[in-house]
């Protein structure tokens, strides 16, 4: 992170103000049961970091008071927090609509057999890590065996109706290109995804978001050694569309870290770049009780470009046509 984060800071992108708050996207914890090289998280068993439950509440009173309409809850892996399933009840309880970002090893992990089940019954969107259809590709990236256990993962949810039309119940994909390239067209790729994925292995999702990697964290520092780091932000900027800017996500999103801290997005936290839009030094869920966001300044870097090259990546996928 501190290799990375002197050589985003001087940005030329241009400068954006917030929207309405929509979505709490909260960072459980760091601990997650598998290494991804692509990982901006660098997320990892042996990380120990977790949200308590104190500060989950707190999010939920934030959100009766903000009006906060989606719980978008990521990691690491977030099912491995202890808390992890009363956030959900309480959310859902609530009125929240939660969405689980899900790595779909984990619903096969000891202790996790009847995850699948408990988000069905609470309603909760998955949106799922596969970064390719093809078993040497995913494996490459994310380590042996993890497609198959994937593709058993998606079986699994399939079987309770995610991915199935008129079901109700949402299963998105979420690929990441392999390296340093900006990924391909969001609807041509989600056409091959789901003609293969049902071919070969009967497995059926609602969509898919392709999402460009960040140069920040355990992929920023594989892009320096190497020696790949000012090529990835030249094609960044390069292929910047100004279009792209007004639906960035962090115009309508808070992301929250493990400790409550506040950023404009899963990327600022990870940088410690911390949101501007509260008055404080470093700002925590419980300004949120009485600060209203909406005109506020979010921060900026040269990441950013990440959001917006080419077709646009947020965590709900492509920009353009959004």
């Amino acid at each position: 992170m501190h290799a990375v984060l002197p050589l985003l800071r001087d940005t030329d992108f241009p400068r954006l103000r917030r929207g309405a708050l929509e979505t709490l996207q909260m960072n459980l914890g760091y601990r997650c049961n598998q290494a991804c090289l692509h990982c901006h998280v660098n997320a990892g068993p042996s990380r120990k970091e977790a949200m308590d439950l104190e500060t989950m509440e707190l999010a939920l009173e934030v959100s009766r008071r903000r009006g906060v309409r989606t719980l978008d809850l990521t990691g690491g892996a977030p099912e491995l927090n202890v808390h992890f399933r009363e956030l959900v009840r309480r959310a859902r309880k609530q009125g929240i609509h939660v969405i689980d970002r899900c790595n779909l090893t984990v619903l096969s992990e000891p202790g996790q057999e009847d995850l699948a089940e408990f988000l069905a019954e609470h309603d909760v969107e998955v949106i799922a890590s596969m970064p390719c259809y093809s078993a040497d590709n995913v494996d490459s990236q994310r380590g042996d065996g993890v497609f198959q256990r994937s593709i058993a993962g998606l079986r699994q949810l399939n079987a309770l109706g995610y991915g199935v039309e008129g079901s109700g119940r949402a299963l998105n994909l979420v690929y990441n290109p392999l390296g340093p390239t900006l990924p391909p067209g969001q609807e041509a790729l989600q056409a091959d995804y789901k003609r293969e994925l049902r071919a070969r292995f009967g497995v059926v999702f609602t969509g898919l978001f392709t999402l460009a990697n960040m140069p920040i964290q355990r992929f920023g520092s594989t892009l320096i050694s190497r020696g790949q780091f000012a090529d990835y932000m030249r094609l960044l900027k390069e292929n910047h569309k100004p279009e792209n800017v007004p639906q960035v996500m962090c115009r309508g999103l808070v992301s929250v870290d493990y400790q409550g801290y506040l950023y404009d997005c899963d990327f600022n936290q990870m940088l410690g770049l911390p949101l501007q839009a509260v008055d404080a030094a470093r700002p925590h869920l419980r300004d949120l009780l009485e600060t209203d966001t909406e005109g506020r300044a979010i921060t900026v870097a040269d990441h950013c470009y990440g959001c917006t090259a080419g077709q646009g990546s947020s965590c709900g996928g492509a920009l353009q046509g959004a």
